[in-house]
Protein backbone atom coordinates (compact mmCIF):
# COMPACT_ATOMS: atom_id res chain seq x y z
CA UNK A 1 0.00 0.00 0.00
CA UNK A 2 1.23 3.60 -0.67
CA UNK A 3 0.07 6.86 -0.40
CA UNK A 4 -2.36 8.41 -3.02
CA UNK A 5 -5.03 11.54 -3.80
CA UNK A 6 -7.65 9.08 -2.25
CA UNK A 7 -6.66 8.14 1.31
CA UNK A 8 -6.62 11.97 2.41
CA UNK A 9 -9.50 11.35 4.09
CA UNK A 10 -11.94 8.32 5.28
CA UNK A 11 -15.35 9.42 3.26
CA UNK A 12 -13.16 9.68 0.12
CA UNK A 13 -13.73 6.97 -2.13
CA UNK A 14 -11.42 5.86 -5.06
CA UNK A 15 -12.91 5.56 -8.90
CA UNK A 16 -12.59 1.58 -7.96
CA UNK A 17 -15.06 1.62 -4.91
CA UNK A 18 -12.26 1.52 -2.81
CA UNK A 19 -11.49 3.48 1.36
CA UNK A 20 -8.45 3.23 1.15
CA UNK A 21 -8.33 4.59 5.42
CA UNK A 22 -10.60 1.48 6.18
CA UNK A 23 -8.27 -0.31 4.14
CA UNK A 24 -5.29 0.60 5.82
CA UNK A 25 -7.35 -0.01 9.49
CA UNK A 26 -7.37 -3.82 8.66
CA UNK A 27 -4.10 -3.60 7.43
CA UNK A 28 -3.29 -2.94 11.07
CA UNK A 29 -5.44 -5.20 12.27
CA UNK A 30 -2.98 -8.14 10.08
CA UNK A 31 0.31 -6.75 11.18
CA UNK A 32 -0.67 -7.29 15.19
CA UNK A 33 0.29 -10.26 17.10
CA UNK A 34 -1.74 -13.51 16.12
CA UNK A 35 -4.66 -14.20 18.43
CA UNK A 36 -6.78 -17.64 18.49
CA UNK A 37 -10.34 -18.37 19.35
CA UNK A 38 -11.74 -21.80 19.45
CA UNK A 39 -15.76 -22.64 20.42
CA UNK A 40 -16.50 -25.86 21.64
CA UNK A 41 -20.25 -26.82 23.07
CA UNK A 42 -19.90 -25.97 26.74
CA UNK A 43 -16.72 -23.18 26.55
CA UNK A 44 -15.23 -20.79 24.27
CA UNK A 45 -11.06 -20.37 24.67
CA UNK A 46 -8.82 -17.49 23.39
CA UNK A 47 -4.93 -17.67 22.70
CA UNK A 48 -2.78 -14.74 22.80
CA UNK A 49 0.69 -14.54 21.24
CA UNK A 50 2.28 -11.22 23.24
CA UNK A 51 4.95 -9.06 22.11
CA UNK A 52 7.91 -6.83 23.56
CA UNK A 53 8.87 -3.33 22.33
CA UNK A 54 12.16 -4.46 23.42
CA UNK A 55 14.37 -6.74 24.86
CA UNK A 56 14.21 -4.10 27.81
CA UNK A 57 10.13 -4.00 27.65
CA UNK A 58 7.87 -6.38 29.07
CA UNK A 59 5.01 -7.88 26.80
CA UNK A 60 1.77 -6.31 25.95
CA UNK A 61 -1.35 -7.84 27.46
CA UNK A 62 -3.51 -8.34 24.14
CA UNK A 63 -6.67 -9.52 26.50
CA UNK A 64 -9.67 -7.93 28.38
CA UNK A 65 -12.00 -9.01 30.84
CA UNK A 66 -15.45 -7.27 30.19
CA UNK A 67 -17.96 -8.68 32.31
CA UNK A 68 -17.52 -11.84 34.33
CA UNK A 69 -19.48 -13.56 30.69
CA UNK A 70 -17.95 -11.87 28.62
CA UNK A 71 -14.19 -11.00 27.44
CA UNK A 72 -11.93 -9.88 24.29
CA UNK A 73 -8.30 -10.49 22.44
CA UNK A 74 -7.17 -7.94 20.55
CA UNK A 75 -4.87 -7.75 17.35
CA UNK A 76 -3.58 -4.44 15.79
CA UNK A 77 -3.35 -0.78 17.82
CA UNK A 78 -4.06 -2.01 21.50
CA UNK A 79 -4.38 1.50 22.67
CA UNK A 80 -7.72 1.22 20.27
CA UNK A 81 -8.43 -1.97 22.11
CA UNK A 82 -8.32 -0.41 25.69
CA UNK A 83 -11.22 2.27 24.05
CA UNK A 84 -13.39 -0.39 22.83
CA UNK A 85 -13.34 -2.52 26.11
CA UNK A 86 -14.16 0.39 28.23
CA UNK A 87 -17.32 1.14 25.67
CA UNK A 88 -18.00 -2.52 26.34
CA UNK A 89 -17.48 -2.33 30.12
CA UNK A 90 -19.84 0.35 30.38
CA UNK A 91 -22.61 -0.74 28.05
CA UNK A 92 -22.41 -4.51 30.30
CA UNK A 93 -22.54 -2.25 33.28
CA UNK A 94 -25.74 0.19 32.14
CA UNK A 95 -27.26 -3.13 30.89
CA UNK A 96 -27.17 -5.08 34.25
CA UNK A 97 -28.39 -1.71 35.78
CA UNK A 98 -31.39 -1.40 33.69
CA UNK A 99 -32.17 -5.45 32.88
CA UNK A 100 -30.82 -6.66 36.29
CA UNK A 101 -29.39 -9.53 33.60
CA UNK A 102 -26.26 -10.10 31.65
CA UNK A 103 -26.26 -8.55 28.29
CA UNK A 104 -26.35 -10.70 25.27
CA UNK A 105 -23.18 -11.45 22.92
CA UNK A 106 -24.52 -10.74 20.11
CA UNK A 107 -26.04 -7.60 21.06
CA UNK A 108 -23.08 -6.17 22.69
CA UNK A 109 -20.48 -6.74 19.50
CA UNK A 110 -23.19 -5.60 16.96
CA UNK A 111 -23.20 -1.94 19.20
CA UNK A 112 -19.71 -2.10 19.17
CA UNK A 113 -19.66 -3.17 15.35
CA UNK A 114 -22.00 -0.48 14.65
CA UNK A 115 -19.29 2.33 16.72
CA UNK A 116 -16.59 1.35 14.61
CA UNK A 117 -19.32 2.02 11.38
CA UNK A 118 -19.53 5.29 12.34
CA UNK A 119 -15.77 5.98 12.21
CA UNK A 120 -15.94 5.32 8.37
CA UNK A 121 -18.60 8.12 7.95
CA UNK A 122 -16.49 11.10 9.34
CA UNK A 123 -14.17 13.18 8.24
CA UNK A 124 -12.96 14.16 11.03
CA UNK A 125 -12.53 10.80 12.48
CA UNK A 126 -10.46 7.53 11.85
CA UNK A 127 -11.48 3.91 11.71
CA UNK A 128 -10.10 2.02 14.74
CA UNK A 129 -7.12 -0.02 13.87
CA UNK A 130 -7.95 -3.09 15.90
CA UNK A 131 -9.75 -6.26 15.60
CA UNK A 132 -11.38 -8.25 18.23
CA UNK A 133 -12.21 -11.47 19.29
CA UNK A 134 -15.06 -11.80 21.70
CA UNK A 135 -15.71 -14.82 23.44
CA UNK A 136 -18.94 -14.85 25.79
CA UNK A 137 -21.48 -17.31 27.05
CA UNK A 138 -25.03 -16.39 27.64
CA UNK A 139 -28.58 -18.00 27.94
CA UNK A 140 -28.33 -19.49 24.32
CA UNK A 141 -24.69 -20.92 25.29
CA UNK A 142 -21.04 -19.96 23.96
CA UNK A 143 -20.59 -17.72 21.25
CA UNK A 144 -17.35 -16.81 19.70
CA UNK A 145 -17.48 -13.41 17.08
CA UNK A 146 -14.77 -11.27 15.35
CA UNK A 147 -15.52 -7.92 15.00
CA UNK A 148 -13.68 -5.46 11.85
CA UNK A 149 -12.46 -1.98 11.46
CA UNK A 150 -14.91 -1.93 8.87
CA UNK A 151 -18.16 -2.22 11.16
CA UNK A 152 -18.65 -5.74 9.89
CA UNK A 153 -18.77 -8.72 12.68
CA UNK A 154 -18.86 -12.40 12.13
CA UNK A 155 -19.75 -15.54 14.23
CA UNK A 156 -17.18 -18.71 14.24
CA UNK A 157 -16.80 -22.06 15.08
CA UNK A 158 -13.00 -21.20 15.25
CA UNK A 159 -11.10 -18.22 14.24
CA UNK A 160 -7.27 -16.58 14.04
CA UNK A 161 -6.76 -13.12 13.12
CA UNK A 162 -3.27 -10.71 12.99
CA UNK A 163 0.41 -11.61 11.70
CA UNK A 164 0.88 -15.24 9.93
CA UNK A 165 -2.37 -16.35 11.31
CA UNK A 166 -3.03 -18.10 8.14
CA UNK A 167 -1.13 -21.03 9.40
CA UNK A 168 -3.12 -21.08 12.93
CA UNK A 169 -6.36 -21.31 10.91
CA UNK A 170 -5.04 -23.84 8.50
CA UNK A 171 -4.60 -25.73 11.44
CA UNK A 172 -8.27 -24.94 13.00
CA UNK A 173 -9.39 -26.03 9.77
CA UNK A 174 -8.00 -29.57 9.83
CA UNK A 175 -9.51 -29.79 13.25
CA UNK A 176 -12.32 -27.89 13.61
CA UNK A 177 -15.23 -30.75 13.79
CA UNK A 178 -13.13 -32.12 16.85
CA UNK A 179 -13.65 -29.09 18.46
CA UNK A 180 -17.62 -29.76 19.90
CA UNK A 181 -16.61 -33.24 21.36
CA UNK A 182 -13.47 -31.15 23.40
CA UNK A 183 -13.49 -30.59 26.76
CA UNK A 184 -12.39 -27.12 28.51
CA UNK A 185 -8.59 -28.84 28.68
CA UNK A 186 -8.93 -30.33 25.32
CA UNK A 187 -9.83 -26.48 23.45
CA UNK A 188 -7.08 -25.11 25.20
CA UNK A 189 -4.50 -27.29 23.85
CA UNK A 190 -5.70 -27.25 20.36
CA UNK A 191 -5.66 -23.22 20.75
CA UNK A 192 -2.14 -23.36 21.93
CA UNK A 193 -1.43 -25.48 18.92
CA UNK A 194 -3.07 -23.46 16.60
CA UNK A 195 -1.36 -20.57 18.37
CA UNK A 196 2.24 -22.11 17.89
CA UNK A 197 1.94 -22.44 14.23
CA UNK A 198 2.20 -18.75 14.25
CA UNK A 199 4.68 -18.03 16.37
CA UNK A 200 7.82 -17.38 14.07
CA UNK A 201 10.41 -16.48 16.98
CA UNK A 202 10.70 -19.53 18.88
CA UNK A 203 8.36 -21.78 20.81
CA UNK A 204 5.48 -19.87 23.31
CA UNK A 205 6.49 -19.58 26.76
CA UNK A 206 4.59 -18.57 30.07
CA UNK A 207 6.18 -14.66 28.93
CA UNK A 208 4.60 -14.40 25.47
CA UNK A 209 1.61 -16.53 25.77
CA UNK A 210 -1.91 -16.14 27.06
CA UNK A 211 -5.31 -17.80 27.43
CA UNK A 212 -8.96 -17.13 28.24
CA UNK A 213 -11.52 -18.89 29.03
CA UNK A 214 -15.41 -18.60 29.83
CA UNK A 215 -18.17 -21.51 29.52
CA UNK A 216 -20.69 -23.09 31.29
CA UNK A 217 -20.06 -22.70 35.14
CA UNK A 218 -17.15 -20.73 34.77
CA UNK A 219 -16.63 -16.67 34.41
CA UNK A 220 -13.94 -15.11 32.33
CA UNK A 221 -10.69 -15.88 33.47
CA UNK A 222 -7.14 -14.67 31.90
CA UNK A 223 -4.07 -16.80 32.82
CA UNK A 224 -0.88 -15.20 32.02
CA UNK A 225 2.84 -15.80 32.93
CA UNK A 226 3.38 -19.16 35.48
CA UNK A 227 -0.72 -19.70 35.13
CA UNK A 228 -0.46 -20.65 31.51
CA UNK A 229 2.55 -23.32 32.48
CA UNK A 230 0.22 -26.34 32.93
CA UNK A 231 -0.99 -25.52 29.68
CA UNK A 232 1.99 -24.52 27.60
CA UNK A 233 3.11 -28.06 29.31
CA UNK A 234 0.31 -30.32 27.44
CA UNK A 235 1.97 -29.18 24.14
CA UNK A 236 4.78 -31.51 25.43
CA UNK A 237 2.92 -34.46 26.40
CA UNK A 238 1.78 -35.81 22.95
CA UNK A 239 5.67 -35.50 21.25
CA UNK A 240 7.02 -38.02 19.34
CA UNK A 241 9.59 -39.85 21.27
CA UNK A 242 12.67 -40.80 19.69
CA UNK A 243 13.32 -44.36 19.64
CA UNK A 244 16.57 -45.71 21.47
CA UNK A 245 19.60 -46.28 18.85
CA UNK A 246 19.70 -49.80 20.59
CA UNK A 247 16.19 -50.72 19.57
CA UNK A 248 16.40 -49.52 16.40
CA UNK A 249 19.43 -51.99 15.11
CA UNK A 250 17.64 -54.78 16.64
CA UNK A 251 14.97 -54.33 14.53
CA UNK A 252 16.45 -53.33 11.52
CA UNK A 253 16.93 -55.84 8.79
CA UNK A 254 20.66 -58.08 8.79
CA UNK A 255 22.75 -57.22 6.10
CA UNK A 256 23.23 -59.60 3.17
CA UNK A 257 26.55 -60.88 3.02
CA UNK A 258 28.67 -59.81 0.15
CA UNK A 259 29.09 -62.52 -2.71
CA UNK A 260 32.27 -64.10 -2.65
CA UNK A 261 34.61 -62.59 -5.52
CA UNK A 262 34.74 -64.42 -8.68
CA UNK A 263 38.27 -66.12 -9.82
CA UNK A 264 39.35 -64.37 -13.36
CA UNK A 265 39.04 -66.55 -16.45
CA UNK A 266 42.47 -66.71 -18.32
Amino acid sequence: MFRNQYDTDVVTYSPTGRLFQVEYAMEAVKQGSCVVGICGEKHVVLATLKRAASELSAFQKKAFKIDSHLGIAVSGLTADGRVLSRYMRNECINHQFVYDSPMNVRRLVQQVADKSQVATQRSWARPYGVGLLVAGYDSTGPHLMQTCPSGNYYEYKAMAIGARSQASKTYLEKKVEEFPGCDLQALCKHALLSLKEACADGDLSVKNAGLCFVGEGSEFTVLENEAVAPYLALLEEDGPAAAPAEAVMDDAPAAAAPDEPQPMEQ
